[in-house]
């Protein structure tokens, strides 16, 4: 083991860069990379890197930043529109995996307070994993993005509640009295939030305006910022992901969040490299060899079971069985939190530590295969979909506020209201132009619906949705969206809709402009390219008429 911090750290930082890089040639996740190399070079592999309060502390900072990025893109209005359901499919999830869960360890033999830790170490998802990955799919945005968020940090709280709850379990009657105790976390979460919104309304506004003059001041605040509001989530008993995620929403109404969050995204994810190769060093192999047996049944329960359920409520409650199936598969996987509970349970005597190496061998299946789920998560969905009719509605009223489809003649469908499709939109519908235009930011489709022109919820991505809109009466349909990936399905859906009109797309290269135009696009924009062209145009233009009277006049 190397006892020089420095040394490991630079240890930490080759080996994970080396794995990153296989995991690349093999085309594989890159977190699975990190928590596999964390693990060889841990206790139970070369024993080259032991435990490091400085390794810990960077961990620490990268899920705070990491939540507090997410929290900046969320604000009150978003919350208001996806609370009803966070909350709901939270709650409904935890009990259904708490209690069939807990049947499904007492049939394979285990005691009574066994079978509650493993039946709630089922329970809970790990936000910092499945924030990561909807991150770097760019989906944190997306109605699933930010359910799974919500629902997620609902999760977040009950495990809060749960260990408190266990603690008191282990302890005299006269020592703590658990319904004092419950309301005294409610009591101090009630304070917390009203704090939180007193600075939003008084104090941060102003604060943000004085320091945003100087960029590297505002990032300084933004980092502290977010350590401050994780140190006082921790201390009033939440955990450090709740108080980041608060310290972020309190700023996210500012005009300055998005400034924030992408001048932060490249320490996050630096940072977070520490937290992955912690949890891979934390693991135990020693003990998991004979419990692979009981470890698939409850990973499979996890990875199929959870899911599920949470499709079952989203449907129930008027969301697209695409919405539920992208939402649901952020909890097929057990989070860190099940280990610090395993561990607890240990610590009180509550646990053996066979119990503890079960749920740490399930935690490694269900994060592993889990991860893969998620990043193939809509080809999953094109194969699955014909199966998945069960958890929708005939009519999902959460997402079709309206029938799409009744607004008379249409003669541009525009996808994407981004900066460049707000801009087209806008000048279409200047020019008199039938408009339907779709988004899939739900606060996006608010504010250009009351521009003026019928704007809709739906994801190009959906074949569904597409075979929903009034092709028929379309002549354009002009995709906004600059990523290649999206535009082929959505190419795709309209040759399987039979759209005979014309479609134009959005690209970032003309490398792609080429290839799109060799598959029948009739119109390939690239914004920067035919802005510069345009501009080009009229300067020469404008230069051509200054010139025109000297040359007449000589």
């Amino acid at each position: 083991m190397f006892e020089n911090v420095f040394v490991q750290i630079a240890a930490i930082l080759g080996l994970a860069t080396l794995g990153g890089l296989l995991a690349r040639l093999l085309r594989q996740p890159l977190l699975v990379a990190f928590i596999a190399v964390g693990i060889l070079i841990g206790p139970s592999g070369l024993g080259m890197v032991g435990y490091s309060s400085e390794i810990e502390l960077f961990a620490r900072l990268g899920i705070a930043l990491l939540l507090f990025v997410v929290g900046l893109k969320l604000d009150l209005h978003i919350i208001r529109t996806v609370g009803p359901v966070a909350l709901a499919s939270g709650l409904g999830q935890v009990l259904f995996t708490s209690v069939v869960g807990y049947l499904i360890a007492l049939l394979l033999g285990m005691s009574h307070v066994a079978a509650i830790y493993v039946a709630v170490a089922l329970t809970f998802s790990s936000t910092i994993i499945i924030v990561k990955l909807l991150s770097d799919k760019r989906e944190v945005d997306a109605l699933h993005g930010r359910i799974a968020v919500g629902f997620l940090i609902v999760q977040d709280i009950v495990v809060v509640l749960v260990m408190i709850a266990l603690t008191a379990f282990g302890q005299p009657a006269s020592e703590v009295s658990l319904l004092q105790e419950g309301l005294f976390i409610l009591l101090k979460g009630a304070l917390m939030l009203v704090t939180v919104a007193l600075l939003m309304r008084y104090v941060l506004p102003g604060l943000l305006h004085r320091i945003a003059h100087s960029v590297e001041l505002l990032m300084l605040f933004a980092i502290a910022w977010a350590v401050i509001g994780a140190v006082a989530g921790d201390a009033l008993g939440f955990s450090k992901e709740v108080g980041a995620f608060l310290a972020g929403i309190s700023i996210a109404s500012t005009q300055y969040r998005e400034q924030v969050a992408a001048r932060l995204v490249s320490l996050r994810d630096f940072l977070l490299l520490f937290f992955f190769i912690e949890l891979g060093a934390s693991l135990n192999l020693g003990t998991l060899g004979h419990q692979a047996g009981d470890a698939a049944i409850f990973s499979l329960f996890v990875l199929f079971g959870n899911p599920l359920i949470v499709m079952a409520i989203m449907g129930y409650m008027g969301y697209r069985k695409r919405t539920g199936f992208l939402a649901g598969l952020t909890v097929a996987q057990i989070s860190e939190f099940s280990l610090i509970l395993a561990a607890l349970g240990l610590s009180l005597g509550h646990l053996e530590q066979d119990t503890v190496g079960l749920i740490t061998l399930v935690g490694l299946i269900t994060i592993s295969a889990s991860t893969y789920m998620i990043l193939y998560s809509h080809p999953l969905y094109e194969r699955l979909a014909p199966w998945l009719s069960l958890f929708e509605r005939k009519v999902p009223h959460r997402e079709l506020d309206s029938p799409v489809g009744d607004e008379g003649k249409v003669d541009v469908l525009l996808i994407g209201l981004g900066r460049f499709g707000s801009a087209v939109a806008e000048h279409l519908y200047e020019r008199g132009s039938r408009l339907l235009a779709v988004d899939f930011d739900p606060e996006l489709v608010k504010s250009h619906t009351e521009k003026g022109y019928t704007v809709h919820y739906g994801d190009a991505e959906d074949p569904e949705f597409i075979g929903s809109l009034p092709l028929a009466q379309v002549k354009w349909v002009v995709s906004t969206v600059r990523d290649r990936a999206i535009n082929r399905m959505l190419l795709n859906g309209l040759h399987e809709q039979g759209y005979r009109g014309r479609v134009a797309v959005a690209t970032s290269s003309r490398h792609e402009a080429k290839l799109f135009e060799q598959e029948g696009v009739d119109l390939v924009l690239i914004p920067y390219d035919d802005a510069a062209k345009e501009a080009a145009d009229r300067l020469m233009a404008h230069s051509t008429s200054h010139n025109k009277p000297e040359e007449h006049s000589a």
